[in-house]
């Protein structure tokens, strides 16, 4: 089956082209093309994205990104949610318009999904269940217990800031550039993650959950009572904390679970120290750890077809209308 692609959830206009077989135990996927406009430039001036202006260039690329992809589709696959809704909105009605003059049928597809999908998008992949999945995204942080490709049940999420939100808010704290995720990143290779003992929330309950928005705080405290500390120390150290919170539930939850496997996905799993301290955590426990490769961890159309092929096989079908708040 070949499917047409497109995710507009936030500020990254893509489409993608992908050839889909296997069924739903065992799908495998050939990306064709993977077309990504990003609006980086665009937001930056603003330090985050500004929906109005998303929508505006989504309506700009979405068709010109078209143009490029070129080639047959039996499906269509768009993304319904979650995302900022004005954006989902031209994603979604320029879906409707390709369904209706290509005669093609339409499905709705869960960005959340995406990502738990996105890293099947790596042909070497053969994941063993049951499994623990991370996702880590701007908006999100969600730890769940996977049967299958198609049977997971929640095990615990943010209870307020998502990883990603407080990476980008210790960003604006430390006046570095959008998008904040990275730049913490970057600046935090040249710091001392040891440097300052800032809190570890919800480190030692016993639940699943997540918070990070004291940890924000605590941040923002310190940086105000010492205005002369290195902002690469700050950074090293909050990100270590983060890290620290992330890898101790996940290898809990796997280990409990009885895991054969840990998933890490999201725009956070680009993340490099997560990347390698997961995989390093996951080996220790006996379990296999899975990634998607660089370019499908941030948002593109290439893992929205593959939530589209899944939910298409699963008779799972989103109504084709926007959903800021849609769960997984």
């Amino acid at each position: 089956m070949k499917i047409l692609a497109i995710e507009t959830s936030c500020d990254e206009t893509g489409i993608a082209l992908l050839d889909a077989s296997g069924g739903s135990k065992d799908p495998k996927f050939k990306v064709v093309k993977n077309l990504v406009s990003s609006q980086i430039k665009i937001h930056r001036p603003f330090g985050g994205v500004v929906p109005n202006l998303a929508k505006r260039e989504h309506l700009k690329n979405l068709p010109i990104l078209f143009a490029k992809t070129r080639g047959p589709f039996d499906l269509i696959a768009v993304t319904v949610g979650p995302g900022l809704e004005p954006a989902l909105w031209t994603g979604i009605g320029f879906a409707k318009q390709l369904a209706k003059e290509h005669r093609k049928p339409l499905i709705g597809a869960n960005h959340l999904e995406g990502h738990l999908y996105s890293s099947l998008l790596t042909p070497k992949y053969r994941i063993a269940f049951p499994a623990v999945a991370l996702i880590v995204s701007g908006g999100h942080t969600i730890l769940l217990r996977m049967e299958s490709l198609s049977k997971w049940k929640h095990l615990g999420e943010t209870r307020d800031d998502a990883a990603g939100e407080a990476f980008d808010k210790v960003a604006r704290l430390l006046d570095l550039p959008y998008p904040g995720g990275p730049e913490v990143e970057r600046v935090a290779r040249d710091g001392d993650p040891a440097a300052i003992a800032f809190p570890r929330p919800m480190l030692h309950d016993k639940n699943y959950d997540f918070s990070f928005s004291g940890l924000k705080t605590a941040v923002l405290y310190y940086f105000r009572d010492h205005p002369k500390a290195r902002k690469e120390d700050i950074a090293a150290s909050f990100q270590q904390a983060v890290l620290d919170v992330l890898a101790a539930k996940t290898v809990r939850a796997a280990r409990e679970s009885e895991a054969k496997s840990v998933i890490l996905c999201g725009g956070v799993a680009a993340n490099k120290a997560l990347r390698a301290r997961l995989k390093k955590e996951s080996a220790k426990i006996g379990c296999g750890f899975f990634v998607p490769e660089f370019k499908y961890n941030l948002d593109n159309a290439a893992m929205i077809g593959a939530a589209g092929y899944m939910a298409y096989l699963r008779k799972k079908k989103y109504p084709l209308r926007a959903n800021g708040g849609l769960g997984i």
